[in-house]
């Protein structure tokens, strides 16, 4: 699963917002420092799908807050952490998850 995501560091919690132009808006709490981001980031989606971080790979980004993210093998997709916009019919969520 590739995942297209715009990172907002230094929140007060970790989760998904919304749509930020053709990516998924989220909000992490870990500063943009040393990496601590990126770490937190391959952590975090680690849990949510139940995959090891070894199984999480940021493909392009790595230095700014847009990222494109791959799960390889996800055990579980977590539907409900998305936002309602995007399970709405005129949305499409194959814009952000290809």
């Amino acid at each position: 699963m590739i995942l297209h995501c715009y990172f907002q560091p230094k929140a007060a919690n970790d989760e998904i917002v919304g749509i930020h132009g053709d990516r998924l808006k989220i909000r992490i709490t870990a500063p943009p420092v040393d990496g601590k981001a990126n770490d937190h980031i391959i952590k975090w989606f680690s849990k949510l799908f139940k995959v090891p971080k070894g199984d999480i790979e940021i493909l392009q980004g790595e230095l700014g807050r847009q990222k494109t993210l791959r799960i390889c093998s996800p055990k579980v997709v977590p539907i409900e952490f998305l936002p309602k916009e995007l399970l709405a019919e005129k949305d499409s969520p194959n814009q952000i998850f290809r």
